[in-house]
């Protein structure tokens, strides 16, 4: 509780989830516990209060090292730190979520389970010979990224068309979670337009509706289907003839089988472009999926007349 209270603001709601074994852990920091992914001591405090956040340029310096002092790693020095922006998979996520806990200055031994490397192709060679890895790390300096509420409208416009092109070539690169997040970020920095002018409200719900459209086909790349439905919900409550969120929500429906709604976006679909291949090509699936469930419906009746007989 302590330290997610000090990566708030003042006025902050926050949900908290952690590891059950976290909460049985005393007090002594200098107290390793097996059951934690990344766990931080502070070597030397920091400056100030101020931490990375999302979309930070950061400046530092580090030595990983094996259980048995092998050093594995090094990155920067003094003259010329390691530099990188934060949420952009440039460093290892476990590295990378204790950076953004530190203050300028900070000095800290991050330790980090050998298990929670397994996505790391640099460190994963030494996992056999490592339980544990540690960092000795420390911040030289950051540069936060604008916080969108310190931004003027067209800052705004132009920050969300800026993180929207991200999340395309993240895309196109088939990296589909990094693109939803893009996609998330840039529609937080128009969700509150009530500073706009009127055209500024028209480009911004072109962009938001782009972008929701675009994060509903990550979702369904990540089988995240009901996610994916919800999305295009928001862009048919803003145009209740776009096609692409009729066709993409009915994809949805059909994994989550929801038959009867899938059935009703893909005939309105139809109605408002009749020649479109894969909306045909859908609707066939969807005629085939229904052809399946009568089927299946009629042998579970079967099998409980014979039952009852």
């Amino acid at each position: 509780m302590s330290i997610a209270v000090k990566t708030m603001r003042k006025g902050e709601v926050a949900e908290l989830s952690m590891k059950f074994f976290y909460g049985l852990i005393s007090q002594n920091s200098n107290t390793t516990i097996d059951e934690l992914d990344v766990l931080k001591k502070v070597n030397k405090a920091g400056e100030g209060h101020d931490r990375p956040n999302e979309g930070s340029h950061v400046k530092v310096i580090y030595l990983c090292k094996g259980e048995d002092g092998t050093i594995i790693e090094r990155k920067g020095s003094k003259e010329e730190p390691f530099e990188f922006t934060t949420q952009e998979e440039q460093v290892y996520e476990g590295l990378e979520k204790a950076i953004m806990t530190m203050k300028k200055e900070e000095q800290a031994l991050v330790t980090i389970n050998a298990e929670y490397l397994c996505d790391h192709s640099n460190l994963q060679g030494n996992k056999a010979n490592n339980n544990k890895i540690y960092y000795e790390v420390e911040l030289i300096d950051f540069t936060k990224e604008k916080p969108f509420w310190k931004m003027d409208t067209q800052e705004k416009l132009e920050a969300c068309e800026q993180k929207k092109h991200d999340g395309n070539l993240l895309f196109k690169a088939q990296n589909f979670s990094r693109a939803s997040k893009k996609y998330e970020k840039a529609v937080k920095y128009i969700e509150f337009d009530h500073t706009f002018s009127e055209d500024e409200k028209l480009h911004a719900n072109t962009l938001r509706l782009s972008c929701n459209l675009n994060n509903a086909a990550c979702k369904l790349k990540l089988e995240e289907y009901t996610e994916a439905a919800r999305l295009c919900t928001k862009v048919l409550e803003q145009d209740p003839l776009n096609v692409k969120a009729l066709y993409r929500r009915c994809q949805a429906y059909l994994k989550t089988s929801d038959l009867e709604k899938a059935e009703a976006d893909i005939k309105k679909a139809l109605i408002i472009d009749p020649n479109n291949r894969e909306i045909k090509l859908e609707y066939k699936e969807l005629k085939l999926k229904q052809k399946e469930y009568t089927k299946y419906e009629a042998d579970i009746f079967s099998t409980m007349v014979s039952k009852m007989n």
